[in-house]
């Protein structure tokens, strides 16, 4: 049983700073990448940031610049710096893993809800 939990979530006006952290437990092995994703009002989820085990980061157009993503293979956890946050980034926030052991796999969590004020 894998389990993928968020946490860091929360209101914040615009302009201001959150954290978002992510730890992968139970059984698994050979992590490819631990991501972000987002789900806005009426939108479907998209793509925040995301980490391959090798360190090569991948991020949306509209979060460059002010998210920086980041891991602990060991812990098996991920992070969100989020900066300069704008109303547009509300949304809830889901942390997805993947890998292949030896078949794919694919888990989310069950999302954090961040929420910008103007």
């Amino acid at each position: 049983q894998v389990q993928v939990v968020e946490s860091g979530g929360g209101l914040v006006q615009a302009g201001g700073s959150l954290r978002l952290s992510c730890a992968v437990s139970g059984s698994i092995a050979n992590i490819r990448d631990m991501g972000w994703y987002r789900r806005g009002s009426g939108i479907q989820r998209e793509l925040v940031a995301s980490q391959r085990t090798d360190g090569t980061t991948k991020y949306a157009d509209s979060v460059k610049g002010r998210f920086t993503i980041s891991r602990d293979n060991a812990k098996n956890e991920v992070y969100l710096q989020m900066n300069s946050l704008k109303p547009e980034d509300t949304a809830i926030y889901f942390c997805n893993v993947d890998g292949w052991n030896p078949t794919y796999y694919d888990y989310w969590g069950q999302g954090t809800q961040v929420t910008v004020s103007s």
